[in-house]
């Protein structure tokens, strides 16, 4: 039995967040609303689904919104969770009243919510950079948070998973060609926004949304580190831009039942445009030296 994409078709969905928890693989995404809103994102919640084989996906609807943060009041933008010691964290970049964007953190005992607000930001810098939280524990129990646009920034976060060591502060990324290819977005690398932060046997991958030389339209594309906190360097195109694809592209990758995922999004459903975006999958494998060869967008995968 094989899978479909995209993987959800009765709402529009973008900004796929995979988290693996037992036999089931938990699918957090964002939503863009039918209507749009001064001709924007338009996005007020986050969604999440849920399966067991890839090929049926179980709805457990909205999971967090706007209306559940107090101090924030548009922009629902891409979010990622994780458990530890039995809670779970979402993380999701939000607009800040009378602010700008910030990173706020839902907090709940079960992976399909319902989330609660901590109450305040978690990272909530003075510029506009703090969007698309990617989090990750590592080994040795540390917990990392990159995020950022146009930089690629970092927090070493605390057990209690909602704060962060603030003698080292956030930590800006060194934007250079070796580590993220030379492009076209605002740093002059390719680095654009998105990042998805993993390890795979000893490399760290930081997977994103990229702008190479003289495009528009986002493609993926990675880098490894032996280190957490780098330094990176850049592995190369993960998905490419094709004729017809829409600005955005937003990656999110697991490993589940022994195959590797990586999650996109497109504007495939019908009315699909920029603002109107649907998640989607695709099956792959890592090559002996930890490289990713070019993912091709596809119609489906195989069921597990």
């Amino acid at each position: 039995m094989k899978s479909s994409n995209p993987i959800i078709k009765n709402i529009y969905t973008a900004d796929p967040a995979p988290m693996v928890c037992g036999d089931t693989l938990y699918l957090y995404t964002t939503h863009d609303e039918d209507v749009l809103v001064n001709d924007f994102y338009t996005m007020f919640d986050w969604r999440c689904f849920s399966t067991k084989d890839m090929v049926n996906w179980k709805d457990h609807g909205k999971v967090f919104s706007l209306d559940d943060i107090e101090w924030a009041d548009a922009r629902a933008w891409a979010p990622q969770c994780i458990e530890r010691n039995g809670k779970f964290y979402l993380y999701c970049p939000v607009h800040k009243k009378d602010g700008g964007m910030s990173i706020a953190v839902g907090i709940s005992d079960s992976p399909t919510g319902p989330f609660k607000d901590l109450g305040h930001p978690l990272v909530d810098e003075p510029d506009w950079n703090d969007i698309d939280p990617t989090v990750f524990i590592d080994d040795d129990g540390q917990a990392y948070l990159y995020f950022g646009n146009p930089e690629l920034r970092y927090v070493l976060l605390n057990e209690d998973m909602i704060s962060y060591d603030e003698k080292v502060g956030v930590v800006k990324v060194p934007m250079t060609d070796e580590a993220f290819n030379k492009g076209s977005h605002d740093t002059g690398t390719s680095y654009g926004e998105g990042p998805w932060f993993y390890k795979k046997g000893n490399l760290y991958y930081m997977v994103y949304a990229a702008f190479a030389v003289g495009q528009q339209n986002e493609h993926l594309a990675y880098s490894t580190s032996e280190n957490p906190t780098g330094p990176w360097k850049y592995g190369g195109v993960l998905m490419a831009t094709g004729e017809g694809d829409i600005f955005t592209n937003h990656p999110g990758i697991c490993e589940f039942k022994g195959h590797n995922y990586l999650f996109y999004h497109t504007g495939e459903l019908p009315g699909g445009s920029l603002f109107h975006r649907s998640v989607c999958v695709a099956e792959f494998d890592y090559n002996e030296d930890g490289s990713i060869d070019v993912i091709s967008k596809c119609d489906g995968v195989e069921g597990i």
